[in-house]
């Protein structure tokens, strides 16, 4: 077991993923015939002179790739299959119903999809008042907010005015069965359109046989919205978000099945129904039917033999998902609802279970998302792999399981230009003697000063009889002005109660995820509960999480902080911009007038090969500048806007010394060090925690506007100790400002920080969602019903003391 450390942006993965494995895949494809190479997402061949002793390698990563709308926890681990066979040979059919093949039972099937929802289990629908938000305006005026813009709009309400629609009126005063048509008839009526003539000069045109200037067809504002929606482009779906809903299918309820499939039983379940049950639940019910002692078994032999044989299958992957501590999940749960640690534990049980042999599996950062207790059953899993002959390399920030090593290499000494380095390679205990490494501190260390002085509660946000997923009737107390961390197992609740009930009750508060963020939250999920005291002293509700700061490489470190546009203005007011005629707007890449126009200030250049991965490189007509040539003339302090894109954050300090509102933005990234990162690093390139951090400094940096409650799940998810330490000082300054800081979080050594812990539990699934204890870090810690109490006790023993 080779385990990768050192500091966030030290070169872990690079050296990991983007050398090793990547290598270890580059061999493997030239085994494989060239058209099947292009079915494949290959790797870029990595910048490696010669790798020695290299075996296979299966890589595990912590992406999102594979959670997809249709694919849930059941189809990413195979057992839906086994279980659909299940159903087929030996489920019990009613009357009238005749044999249905394993297909009939996949909702991504046509054989077994609810032909409402065509599998996926809900609808979309638009929201009636949200598409004429004013009804005091006409037609003409803008109406219909969910129309297009620019000529379609023109072009519908030209022929509405030729089939005698008043599109000067008031919508209030329109006839209602004229509305419902506008809005919602799905006729599509086309007749010929003249442009620039009224009702009555085209009536006339039409009895001269004049050629109309092109025939148009109506759309309704419903069909429209909807059919756009669906249509997968973001820009649309954004722009569209207000005006849809998502609903339970009518037909269907939500299960994606027809009602054939859904008519089939097995131990007393149709197939949607055992979806709905836990991975423990569902283990339990089928273990008698695995062990060929239950009762409800088939009498014909051959039958009962595979009722076992399929029920054994199904129960040894539930096993597996058990002990890697995901035994709270259902298996018809979305992939798009899962953590990126909860997916890449998913696609360790499946390698567990086809038992390869002489295989490397690269890991990054296995125990994310998993409580210290569920942290000792995964490492008996990764134990199990490499007494099966495997090899192991795993990137990991976590102590324990850094602690676990058979062999450790530190990349560093520091982050981006300053790492990159093999800083240590050897056993463990061999690292206590580098005075470069990083970790070995946190390693080796038995007592440290805390990071903050905490503080007794004196005000609190009280909620009561808080249901939803499996929190059940909860009453529970926040303390304002302080920081409270919310501990428990995985699948005790934590993110639940952190992500979805705070907001929901909070909403007044939420303005920061969009309309189109909310939909892609679960439709089923129903939450009940209020606050009673405590929302009047919050202004502001802020959830910083580890989504991407932007979609595409155009939205960088620089735009998103907001400080480019001050940057953009010092470009302007030079004498060189002045005397040709440039104002702030010239100096962005996203404009025609000063980016390149061959890569559209992109900088890069995609590169589509027939038998290769796709490859980028850099434009070569700017050299990946982003500009042309006239803007680049322009000089500030002697660099051009591309030279100041290239600064890292800590040489931007430096250059903008002189700019107070700039420095505020600068001074908040280096405090949560990301000195390293470059100010116009495309947003793609950046992890989870990196942008985190960066909305964090987005926060920081900004004027006081009240008081605000900060939102923020596993903040440690990626980080290594010495920058969860930085990221703790800059939490607790949020603090000092009379705000409020909730966290969900696994390592006790922030929780041991905590001026108040809600431990919930006491497991997972049905068997959390309750608070186990709650108070200051020390008396949670003594609770002897928390799985979390010992963990804390161990961390505070080494706490000595606040800082003073």
């Amino acid at each position: 077991m080779v385990i990768f450390t050192g500091v966030s942006g030290s070169g872990k993965s690079s050296l990991a993923f983007d050398t090793i494995y990547a290598e270890a895949q580059r061999r493997y494809m030239e085994s494989i015939a060239p058209h099947a190479r292009r079915l494949i997402e290959q790797a870029s061949v990595p910048e490696v002179d010669n790798i020695d002793g290299l075996p296979p390698a299966v890589a595990l990563q912590q992406s999102r790739a594979g959670a997809q709308e249709r694919s849930t926890v059941g189809s990413l681990t195979r057992i839906s299959v086994t279980l659909r066979l299940l159903f087929s040979r030996a489920g019990i059919k009613p009357a009238g119903i005749p044999f249905l093949a394993a297909e009939a039972f996949s909702p991504n099937n046509p054989q077994g999809a609810c032909p409402v929802c065509q599998g996926l289990g809900r609808v979309h629908e638009v929201k009636p008042e949200a598409m004429v938000p004013d009804k005091s305006l006409s037609i003409r005026e803008g109406a219909i907010a969910s129309w297009p813009n620019g000529w379609q709009a023109k072009n519908l309400r030209t022929i509405l005015d030729a089939l005698g629609y008043d599109i000067d009126a008031p919508w209030e005063t329109l006839p209602l069965k004229a509305q419902q048509w506008i809005l919602f008839t799905d006729e599509q009526p086309t007749l010929p359109v003249f442009s620039g003539l009224n009702a009555e000069q085209r009536k006339a045109a039409i009895a001269a046989g004049m050629e109309p200037s092109y025939n148009g067809t109506y759309t309704s504002a419903r069909r429209y919205v909807l059919q756009s929606y669906a249509s997968g482009k973001e820009s649309v779906k954004k722009r569209l978000a207000p005006f849809v809903t998502i609903a339970s299918c009518p037909a269907c309820h939500g299960k994606r099945l027809n009602q054939h499939a859904l008519s089939v039983k097995f131990a007393g379940y149709n197939i949607a129904e055992l979806g709905e049950l836990t991975v423990t639940q569902l283990r339990a019910l089928l273990h008698p039917y695995a062990q060929g002692t239950s009762a409800d078994l088939p009498e014909e032999m051959a039958l009962r033999e595979a009722v076992i044989r399929m029920s054994a299958d199904i129960c040894r992957r539930l096993d597996q998902l058990d002990e890697l501590g995901l035994g709270h999940l259902a298996l018809g749960r979305r992939t798009t609802m899962l953590s990126s640690g909860e997916l890449q534990r998913i696609r360790l049980a499946t390698q567990l279970i086809s038992r390869l042999f002489g295989v490397l599996y690269v890991l990054d950062e296995p125990s994310a998302g998993l409580h210290p207790e569920d942290v000792k059953a995964l490492m008996q899993s990764l134990r199990s792999l490499l007494d099966a002959g495997n090899s192991l390399a795993i990137v990991e920030h976590n102590l324990d399981v850094i602690s676990e090593a058979d062999w450790l290499i530190e990349v560093g000494p520091g982050p981006g230009r300053l790492g990159g380095e093999v800083v240590y390679s050897g056993v463990p205990a061999g690292l206590a003697n580098i005075a470069a490494s990083r970790t070995a501190g946190y390693l080796f260390n038995q007592s440290h000063s805390g990071l903050r002085q905490r503080h007794a509660p004196d005000s609190w946000l009280k909620l009561a009889q808080v249901s939803c997923n499996n929190i059940s009737m909860l009453d529970a107390a926040i303390p304002l002005e302080r920081m409270t961390v919310i501990t428990g197992v995985s699948g005790s609740g934590k993110s639940t109660l952190l992500a979805r009930v705070l907001p929901a009750l909070l909403e007044r508060l939420d303005k920061t995820h969009t309309d189109e963020d909310k939909q892609e939250e679960d439709v089923a999920l129903e939450i009940k509960g209020k606050i009673i005291s405590g929302a009047a002293l919050l202004q502001r509700l802020v959830r910083i999480d580890q989504r991407p700061i932007g979609r595409t490489p155009r939205s960088n470190l620089a735009t998103y902080t907001g400080f480019f546009d001050t940057v953009r203005k010092l470009f302007a007011e030079t004498e060189e911009a002045k005397r040709r005629g440039f104002d702030a707007s010239r100096f962005s890449f996203n404009l025609p007038a000063g980016r390149c126009p061959v890569c559209e200030g992109q900088g890069q250049i995609i590169i589509e090969l027939l038998f290769m991965p796709e490859a980028s490189a850099p434009c070569s007509t700017c050299g990946g500048t982003r500009y042309n040539e006239e803007t680049l003339a322009v000089r500030w302090e002697n660099r051009t806007i591309a030279d100041v894109l290239d600064l890292t954050v800590d040489d931007a300090v430096e250059a903008f010394k002189n700019n107070p509102s700039i420095q505020r933005s600068l001074t908040a990234l280096t405090a949560l060090g990301l000195g390293y990162l470059k100010l116009g690093q495309p947003a793609t390139e950046l992890s989870g925690g990196e942008c985190q951090r960066i909305k964090l400094a987005w926060e920081l940096q900004r004027v006081q506007r009240g008081k605000t409650l900060y939102l923020l799940d596993e903040p440690s998810s990626g980080l290594h100790p010495s920058d969860m330490d930085k990221l703790m000082r800059v939490l607790d300054q949020l603090v000092q400002r009379g705000n409020t800081v909730v966290m969900a979080e696994h390592d006790m050594r922030i929780a041991s920080e905590a001026d108040w812990v809600i431990d919930l539990g006491p497991g997972s699934g049905v068997n959390g969602g309750r608070i186990v204890a709650a108070g200051t870090p020390e008396e949670v810690s003594q609770s002897a019903q928390s799985l979390t109490a010992p963990w804390l006790a161990r961390q505070l023993q080494k706490r000595v003391g606040d800082p003073q």
